[in-house]
């Protein structure tokens, strides 16, 4: 998994779609005294990063961003993989991380969650297989059976020991990522550092989406799903209503140029399952959601939908390979809702 993986938004702000390549673009968008709008757009994350703000005068709005990217910041010094000094990497260089910050608890608390969740399709510490493949792409290779199979001695998401005062990764091969839950993490500590500074309606987008309130046209805000074949192209325009979004996919980085190498590895053969190009998934938190749309590529289409059944809350859209979707009721789409 990468943190750059997820490059498939579009949003809409006033009910209009603007397709953006990975970034947010608010385009055409009539500014007001009484509907002020304030966008800040940076890197974080290995992703393209945008939050909006409406209805606050523009230094509010401006302490309020930085107070959420402040939060950004935090959140990489924790959990990157990219900062040789984050305290993931300090716990993968030293098998043990004393006094880990209470990010890294809540984050390996929701992993640990989602892992028995999904009987282990979501597991952290897939790291050795990403590793593996990686190294093999700039050798112009694919890893042979051997090497794959060695690697995945290392994944067994039960060999992370938690606790309040250290964490410890009791297997001497592995290694974790936290890329396939950091970025929900992120979006849900920027939405409420907003909150806190009196923010009632915004929209971050930090590689996951989060939200608050409305738009100004009193509508909830909306996503542009990008088509995992068709860059240019989107499969759905959900609503919100309040919840995060996440969507995974084989497209986001491969290893081959068919899709069925990719940076979604199956824990337990240590390939890149077969069955879906992509998952989107709306839930309470973008956190939530990001664990649970990785978990469901590896799932599948029958066991995602039957663990959904079971949340509160949560619904999905899936694209299988070959090019069907399906849906839970609750996933609306913004064409449905106020078109039909």
């Amino acid at each position: 998994m990468s943190l750059g993986r997820r490059r498939f938004l579009s949003l809409s702000l006033g009910g209009v779609a603007v397709f953006a390549a990975g970034r947010l673009a608010w385009r055409g968008l009539e500014r007001s005294a009484s509907e002020n709008v304030v966008t800040r757009q940076a890197w974080a994350l290995g992703s393209d990063v945008s939050m909006t703000v409406l209805g606050l005068p523009t230094d509010r709005a401006e302490r309020a961003l930085d107070a959420a990217f402040a939060e950004l910041e935090l959140v990489e010094q924790v959990l990157s993989l990219y900062r040789p000094n984050s305290q993931v990497c300090r716990l993968n260089r030293d098998r043990v991380l004393q006094q880990p910050h209470p990010y890294f608890l809540a984050v390996l608390e929701m992993a640990e969650q989602t892992s028995r969740q999904s009987d282990g399709a979501f597991d952290i510490t897939v790291q050795p297989l990403w590793n593996l493949f990686a190294a093999c792409q700039k050798q112009g290779r694919l890893p042979t059976d051997f090497q794959i199979a060695a690697a995945r001695a290392g994944v067994d998401w039960r060999a992370v020991e938690i606790s309040r005062d250290h964490i410890h990764l009791r297997a001497p091969a592995t290694a974790i990522t936290l890329n396939g839950i950091a970025q929900g993490f992120a979006a849900d500590r920027a939405v409420a550092a907003l909150r806190d500074h009196g923010v009632e309606h915004a929209l971050v987008n930090a590689g996951e989406i989060g939200c608050l309130g409305r738009k100004p046209d009193g509508r909830d805000w909306t996503v542009g799903i990008q088509h995992p074949r068709e860059p240019d192209a989107f499969v759905a325009l959900p609503a919100l209503r309040g919840r995060s979004l996440a969507t995974s996919g084989d497209y986001e980085t491969t290893f081959s140029a068919d899709f069925s190498k990719n940076h979604i590895f199956d824990p337990q053969t240590g390939q890149s399952p077969s069955e879906l190009a992509s998952v989107s998934i709306v839930a309470p938190t973008a956190m939530q959601a990001d664990a649970l749309s990785t978990a469901a590529m590896v799932l599948g289409a029958d066991r995602t939908l039957a663990l959904i059944e079971t949340l509160a809350d949560i619904d999905a859209l899936l694209v299988l390979k070959q090019g069907r979707m399906m849906r839970t009721p609750g996933f609306l789409s913004v064409e449905k809702r106020y078109n039909g």
